[in-house]
């Protein structure tokens, strides 16, 4: 006699937590989007849109966070934990992006090439976190 084994998907993203997760994504993007521009035209008026990008894009992630630590412990014991590597991607883009908002708050003028670089780090680890995060679903086999 066999069992047979049919896979469930398990979502591992809260509908909500998936709505937190696109601020950062799509504002740290703009930001840098912003950045390069600043960097080509030095207006600084694209220096004070970074500027506000990543803010929006720091409360975005601070929920997301918040989102993906209570998750983590939440369903710890039920083996349906969110990777580590997703809540160190959001930490590690909520810490550089802070620093990148600092960065940002300096003179407009002083800001280049380091807002730029932060911007470029801040992006990228956004979209690792994003990744992660939409990749949504994982198999379990279910007896």
């Amino acid at each position: 006699m066999f069992t047979e084994v049919t896979p469930a998907y398990v979502r591992l993203i809260h509908p909500i937590h998936a709505m937190f997760l696109a601020f950062p994504l799509a504002l740290f993007v703009a930001a840098l989007l912003s950045d390069i521009a600043y960097f080509n035209t030095f207006h600084v008026q694209w220096s004070n849109f970074s500027s506000w990008l990543i803010a929006g894009g720091l409360v975005g992630n601070g929920f997301a966070l918040l989102w993906a630590l209570v998750d983590l412990i939440r369903f710890r014991r039920s083996g349906i934990a969110l990777p580590l590597a997703y809540v160190a991607a959001l930490l590690a883009s909520f810490v550089l992006g802070f620093i990148n908002a600092l960065v940002h708050a300096k003179d407009a003028w002083a800001v280049m090439p380091t807002g730029l670089y932060l911007s470029i780090a801040v992006a990228l680890l956004g979209l690792v976190g994003a990744w992660i995060g939409y990749s949504g679903y994982r198999s379990v086999e279910e007896r």
